[in-house]
């Protein structure tokens, strides 16, 4: 189905709505309606909201969108993000903690804003105080990404784990997944990029009773035939969210090109 005013193809793939926009602008404007409309309704019926956001270049026109959304009283949303490099600062360009201030949490007056601390002395007590901040309510809406290599937060394809018992844990970084931080600037080099991370796992993050995923740009052409085509194997973890109950995938023409190659 394809909308002539918008130039918007949908799409629906087992569970999974997927809708194909013009470019990375309109899709940023069209998810960013949608989530805000979702927040708007949630906060009608109780507060606060519960809301974990990826923090990419891949969501920069998405958040910038949301941000200035009318209507969404922020100071009862409460927001939690999905990943951080182990041992780097939150002053770090790089950092996560970082790019959620300057895209989100400084611009709205949110309510409250729980982060990683992954530059703390212990990893593994940093994931469990955590997942005991994610534990005490259930999660609203994860607003996130694809990876180069099909990864949801940092659950690459040989870490990733459809079953992982662990709301959070310490990860190895695959060789991808470093190189597409080079990829995406945020890096000079691989050898800047840090080779561990925390990351929420992915039964946390499909947990949420509703998720947003923005994926645009070219580089994710092959990530998103494989989650859309491919089987749902950890192979390609994003492929899990075809069997979420209300999820939508937000893609732009390049992000769609293999499958429009594909003719389906």
């Amino acid at each position: 189905m394809t909308h002539a005013t918008t130039g918007q193809r949908q799409l629906q793939i087992e569970r999974l709505a997927v809708e194909v926009h013009a470019d990375r602008g309109a899709l940023g404007a069209r998810a960013a309606e949608a989530a805000a409309r979702h927040l708007r309704t949630l906060l009608e019926r109780r507060r606060p909201v519960r809301a974990i956001f990826a923090c990419a270049p891949s969501q920069n026109e998405f958040l910038a969108a949301l941000a200035g959304a009318p209507g969404i009283n922020w100071a009862d949303v409460t927001a939690f993000h999905m990943d951080e490099y182990v041992g780097l600062p939150a002053s770090h360009p790089a950092s996560f903690r970082r790019y959620l201030k300057e895209h989100l949490t400084a611009l709205v007056p949110l309510g409250r804003c729980c982060e990683i601390a992954a530059d703390a002395p212990d990893a593994d007590a940093e994931c469990r105080r955590y997942a005991d901040l994610l534990g005490q309510e259930p999660i609203d809406l994860v607003c996130l990404g694809i990876g180069e290599n099909g990864h949801l937060a940092f659950n690459d394809p040989p870490v990733a784990d459809f079953q992982d018992p662990r709301p959070v844990k310490v990860v190895e970084l695959d060789q991808a997944c470093r190189e597409q931080q080079v990829h995406d600037g945020c890096f000079a080099s691989l050898a800047d990029v840090p080779r561990r991370a925390i990351t929420l796992t992915i039964p946390t993050l499909v947990s949420a009773a509703r998720l947003f995923c923005m994926v645009p740009g070219p580089r994710k052409a092959p990530a998103v035939r494989a989650a859309l085509r491919g089987g749902v194997t950890t192979a390609c973890p994003a492929s899990i969210l075809r069997t979420h109950p209300a999820a939508t995938l937000y893609l732009d023409r390049d992000s769609a090109a293999l499958l429009e190659a594909d003719g389906k």
